[in-house]
C-alpha cells in the first residue's frame, strides 16, 4: 500500500468514527468552528444529516467574515470539517439531540488551502519541521481574570494571591467545573491554581503537539468563559485589565521531539550538557531571542497587550535568558533527573488574548531559523535583569520588546521571518487590522489624559 493509498485510508476512517460517534451520542447539531487572523473564533452550525456531506464536501461560506476589521469584498470560501476534532459541548442541553463541535480547515472552493487560514499557517510551519525531522510539542499557562460582570470597571470576585485558597471563592467551583468539563472534552489538564493578582487564576493545559494545542487553546477560552457565565460572572483574558497588578500572560512551554529514529525522544536534553540542553535546544533557544522583537507582534497583538509587558509585574521586558528565573524572556525549568522528556524552554511574552495559530507558528518559525542558521546562544542572566542599569544591559547586548503596538507592527512590516511564516496573504492583512487598531487608539482621549491634563491646560 502506497503512502498516499494509506492516508486516503485514513482520512476514511477518521470520517467514518465521526459519523459513528454523532449517531451513537445522538448529536442532533454540529457547529463547525474556525477562527478569523485575530484569534476570535467562528461558528456555523448544520444538522447532523448534513454532517456526512459536509465531511466530504465542507460548507461554504464568505470568506470575508475570517478577515477581521481589514474587511475584504465578499468571497466564497469552503469550511472543510476534521474529523480528528470531533467532541460533545458538554454546556449544551441535551433534550432534543446533543452539540457537537469539529475545527475546520479553510479551503478555496477547488479545494486549495486558504492562505489567510490561521489553523493552515500552523500546519505549514509544522510540516516544515517535520521535513527537518521534528515534532513541535507546547503547553501554554494561560492566565485571566473572573469579575462580577462586564459592566464598567473590573470588579473582582476575590483579594486572594498568587496559589492562594480564599474562604468562600466561588471561582474555585468555577476552575473546578471547568477543569471538569475541558475533561470532559478530551482536553488534558494539568493543575489549575489563583494567580498573582485578585481575581487572577490559571488552567495548564498537559503537553501536546501545537495543532492540537492551538485547537485545545481555542477551546478553553471558550469553556473558560461559558462556565463563568453559566454561574453570573464574567472571564476575561484582557492582558492587563486592571492597573497596578501584574496582567495575564501565556506563558508558553515547547520542546522538539526528534522523529527520525521511528520513536521519538525529546531533541532538546542532552545529559552531558551543564543545563541538560543540547546543541538544537540552544539554536532554538538563540532563535527565539534574536526574533522576538519582531514575532511579539504575534504573540501580543493587541494595545492593552503592551500596558502588561512593563517593568515591575512579572512579564518580560528585557530580552534574556535564565534557569528558573521568572523575570527573563526565555526560562528553563530545573531538570528533574530521570525525567528527560520533561526538559524544555519556557517563552514567558506571549498573553492569552493572541491568535495560538499564528503565535505558536512564529515561536516555531523563530526557533527553528536558529537551528538552520546555528545561531549562537548568549550566557544565561546571573542577574535581576529589571535592576541593572541601561549601560549594563547594552554592555551585555541585552535588548527589549517593542514598548507599544505601534512599535511592534513597525518591527514586524519589516520582518522577513514573519512574512515567510504567516504567508503574503495573511501577514499584510494582520498588519493593516493592527494598524486600523493604532489609529483608533491614538485617536481617543483617554481617562488618564482628562485626569492629568484638564485642570490645568
Amino acid at each position: 500500500m502506497t503512502t498516499t493509498t494509506k492516508a486516503a485510508s485514513k482520512i476514511t476512517r477518521d470520517k467514518e468514527y465521526a459519523l459513528k460517534m454523532a449517531h451513537d451520542l445522538r448529536v442532533k447539531f454540529v457547529r463547525l468552528w474556525f477562527t478569523d487572523i485575530l484569534g476570535f473564533l467562528k461558528s456555523v452550525a448544520i444538522t447532523v444529516e448534513e454532517l456526512e456531506g459536509a465531511l466530504n464536501e465542507g460548507i461554504g461560506f464568505d470568506g470575508s467574515s475570517i478577515e477581521g476589521f481589514a474587511r475584504i469584498d465578499e468571497s466564497d470560501m469552503i469550511a472543510l470539517p476534521d474529523p480528528n476534532t470531533f467532541c460533545l459541548l458538554p454546556w449544551r442541553p441535551q433534550e432534543g439531540g446533543s452539540v457537537a463541535r469539529m475545527f475546520c480547515d479553510i479551503l478555496y472552493p477547488g479545494g486549495k488551502p486558504f492562505e489567510g487560514d490561521p489553523r493552515s499557517v500552523l500546519r505549514k510551519n509544522l510540516k516544515r519541521a517535520h521535513e527537518m525531522g521534528y515534532t513541535f510539542y507546547v503547553s501554554p499557562e494561560l492566565e485571566f481574570f473572573y469579575f462580577r460582570d462586564q459592566e464598567g470597571a473590573p470588579q473582582a470576585l476575590d483579594q486572594g494571591g498568587y496559589f492562594d485558597l480564599t474562604p468562600l471563592d466561588v471561582a474555585t467551583d468555577l476552575r473546578r467545573e471547568t477543569v471538569l468539563t475541558l475533561e470532559e472534552m478530551g482536553i488534558g489538564v494539568e493543575y489549575s491554581h489563583h494567580e498573582a493578582a485578585p481575581s487572577q487564576h490559571e488552567i495548564d493545559l498537559r503537553y501536546t503537539d501545537a495543532l492540537t494545542m492551538a485547537d485545545s487553546a481555542m477551546t478553553y477560552r471558550l469553556v473558560v468563559k461559558e462556565i463563568a457565565l453559566k454561574h453570573g460572572v464574567y472571564a476575561t483574558f484582557m492582558p492587563k485589565p486592571i492597573q497596578g497588578v501584574n496582567g495575564s500572560g501565556m506563558h508558553t512551554h515547547m520542546s522538539l521531539f526528534s522523529n527520525r529514529s521511528g520513536s521519538e525522544r525529546n531533541a532538546f536534553f542532552d545529559s552531558k550538557d551543564k543545563y541538560h540542553l543540547s546543541t538544537i535546544a540552544k539554536r532554538f533557544m538563540a532563535g527565539l531571542l534574536r526574533h522576538a522583537p519582531e514575532i511579539t507582534l504575534i504573540t501580543n497583538q493587541w494595545v492593552n497587550s503592551y500596558k502588561r509587558l512593563v517593568s515591575g509585574y512579572e512579564a518580560p521586558v528585557y530580552i534574556s535568558w535564565a534557569v528558573r528565573s521568572r523575570s527573563d524572556l526565555v526560562r528553563i525549568p530545573e531538570y528533574k533527573p530521570g525525567r528527560e522528556d520533561t526538559t524544555r524552554v519556557e517563552f514567558r511574552s506571549p498573553d492569552p488574548a493572541c491568535n495560538p495559530y499564528l503565535a505558536f507558528s512564529v515561536m516555531l518559525a523563530a526557533g527553528l531559523e536558529g537551528i538552520e542558521k546555528d545561531y549562537s546562544l548568549p550566557p544565561p542572566s546571573d542577574r535581576n535583569v529589571s535592576e541593572m542599569t541601561q549601560k549594563e544591559r547594552e554592555a551585555s547586548g541585552i535588548g527589549t520588546l517593542p514598548a507599544d503596538l505601534n512599535e511592534a507592527i513597525k518591527l514586524a512590516e519589516k520582518s522577513t521571518l514573519v512574512r515567510k511564516t504567516l504567508g503574503e496573504h495573511l501577514f499584510e492583512k494582520l498588519i493593516e487590522n493592527k494598524k486600523i487598531e493604532w489609529d483608533r487608539y491614538r485617536s481617543q482621549v483617554t481617562d488618564f489624559e482628562l485626569k492629568r491634563y484638564y485642570p490645568i491646560l
